[in-house]
């Protein structure tokens, strides 16, 4: 239960007689779950997988054999996989080298080192996290048709996916705070987001990501979404920057006003929108076909990471010239 989703996974245990229980796994994410028996509508219940998932079938027994899940990779197109592959391959790499650029930049600049750029590497390290808990099992599936997974490792990925996932929802929220304290009281924002209160922050965001994924993981009955606890208080957030920049006389304060909070209003566009979307597809798409439900989880997965540190690269002047400082000081030391 760590992939995508709209992957089909079927526990395989041999030589056991055992009694089949069906789930349909499209909308674990959104709720508790009723299993049915094949043949019967089954409740769509919804975990993202790392590619997919859309049905797995559970053996009722007394063996304490551990089950193992078989990954099908996406449905209908597991004959074109390998030409599917490439896109992933070339999504994982844009998000993996461009986080570590973000890294890297704001770890050697010191003119870097302030609230919205340590918020900023929070998000680079969330969206690393949250690639590479999926790469090896999907590309794994797509290149060497490696399918089987057991239940633990199938559980980890679970917790490290939502937790990440949920981690991520939490940075964007303290960012929203950042923009906040910028816009509507930018004489006290050095004292209000000091060093030391941006740590309790990032540690705050860490210890509530395993409070809420933990209990999640041990009774693996629903996973909560982030859009319920972030997107309101990010909203509201807006609302009041909002109100503080129609204040200011001046139009071009404004404009510079709203122009320091386009690169995060992109980032949280970017992570709600296909999360949203996920949502409602897994809710009212029943006839939707398996696939879809697939590339809408990849996407949810994959565009964030990938866009991410493009556009703050792009909108954000002082990275996009931290990051051509740290290409030239770096070719300069290679010519030497």
């Amino acid at each position: 239960m760590a992939f995508n989703d709209s992957l089909r996974l079927e526990i395989t245990m041999p030589r056991v007689a055992a009694q089949v229980t069906q789930i349909n796994m499209a909308h674990l994410q959104h709720g508790s779950w009723t299993p049915t028996r094949p043949g019967e509508a089954g409740q769509t219940l919804g975990i993202p997988m790392a590619f997919g998932a859309s049905t797995m079938l559970i053996l009722n027994n007394t063996n304490s054999q551990a089950p193992t899940f078989l990954l099908t990779g996406i449905p209908a197109l597991r004959a074109a996989q390998v030409w599917i592959s490439i896109p992933f391959c070339l999504l994982y790499v844009i998000a993996l080298f461009g986080n570590s650029v973000i890294l890297l930049v704001i770890f050697h600049e010191h003119s870097l080192h302030e609230p919205m750029y340590y918020f900023l590497s929070m998000l680079s390290v969330t969206d690393l996290s949250l690639s590479l808990c999926t790469l090896s099992t999907t590309l794994g599936v797509l290149w060497f048709d490696a399918r089987e997974i057991n239940l633990n490792a199938c559980i980890a990925q679970m917790f490290f996916l939502h937790g990440f996932t949920f981690m991520e929802s939490g940075v964007l929220l303290a960012m929203s705070f950042d923009r906040f304290v910028a816009i509507c009281d930018p004489l006290r924002y050095t004292t209000i987001l000091t060093n030391a209160r941006i740590a309790q922050i990032g540690i705050t965001v860490l210890i509530r990501n395993v409070a809420v994924m933990l209990p999640v993981v041990l009774f693996v009955k629903s996973c909560p979404s982030a859009d319920r606890f972030d997107c309101p208080c990010i909203l509201f957030s807006y609302v009041l920057i909002i109100r503080s920049v129609l204040s200011i006389a001046s139009s071009d304060e404004r404009q510079k006003a709203f122009n320091t909070c386009i690169s995060h209003i992109s980032a949280v566009a970017i992570f709600y929108i296909p999360l949203i979307s996920l949502s409602l597809v897994h809710r009212y798409g029943h006839s939707a076909p398996a696939f879809v439900h697939t590339i809408m989880a990849n996407v949810f997965l994959l565009i964030p990471p990938v866009l991410n540190p493009i556009i703050y690269s792009v909108k954000t002047k002082q990275i996009r010239k931290a990051i051509i400082k740290f290409y030239l000081r770096s070719k300069a030391k290679c010519n030497q």
